[in-house]
């Protein structure tokens, strides 16, 4: 594993004790050995993109109001936590088939241009290279890469928009069939990686 890094640690489970994701997380941390953990709990109240976020965010930086300043800054400061980090680990369950709530809420405070991806000719190209993402991932009933997982996918998509394109996605899924076994699996992954 990785020695001396600075790693993001983003948690989306609304769940603290019991919590699978956030299980799989404190494993996969302790075995990273970071010289600095910086936390990100998204169940303490992750805002939703509004219109004048979305306004203040297209506005030119340098014409800002004190009024857009203050509404991009929680945004500015999720995003300061991702360029500072050499690796970030999510911990997420699936919710419906898909990421919580929270988890996007936060993607869509990162997803900035100008700051972690911008347009070019071929499209969009993502500014945040360099980084490894672990993605740890608990179910109850939906099998990681099946055909109704439309969470993985999506944030590996979303992670490699941004340009992070090393990702490795551990899951300990469909619990509800396969119980701890599921877990287990993870947990060796997590040894092995």
């Amino acid at each position: 594993m990785t020695n001396a890094a600075n790693i993001l640690r983003v948690d989306a489970s609304a769940r603290h004790g019991g919590s699978s994701s956030r299980a799989l997380t404190d494993a996969l941390i302790a075995r990273l050995n970071p010289a600095a953990v910086v936390s990100r709990d998204l169940s303490k109240t992750m805002p939703f993109v509004t219109e004048n976020w979305v306004h203040a965010n297209f506005t030119d930086e340098a014409e800002r109001t004190e009024e857009q300043k203050a509404e991009l800054a929680l945004s500015d400061s999720l995003v300061a936590e991702l360029v500072a980090a050499d690796i970030v680990v999510i911990g997420s369950p699936i919710y419906n088939f898909g990421v919580p709530a929270a988890l996007k809420a936060w993607i869509d405070m990162i997803a900035r241009v100008r700051k972690t991806f911008h347009y070019t000719e071929d499209g969009p190209k993502g500014l945040l290279t360099g980084k490894k993402a672990y993605v740890l991932m608990a179910s109850g009933g939906t099998e990681i890469g099946s055909e109704i997982d439309f969470a993985s996918g999506y944030l590996r998509h979303v992670l490699g928009f941004v340009g992070i394109d090393d990702v490795t996605i551990i899951a300990a899924d469909r619990q509800m069939m396969r119980g701890e076994d599921a877990v287990s699996q993870a947990l060796e992954q997590i040894a092995a990686a």
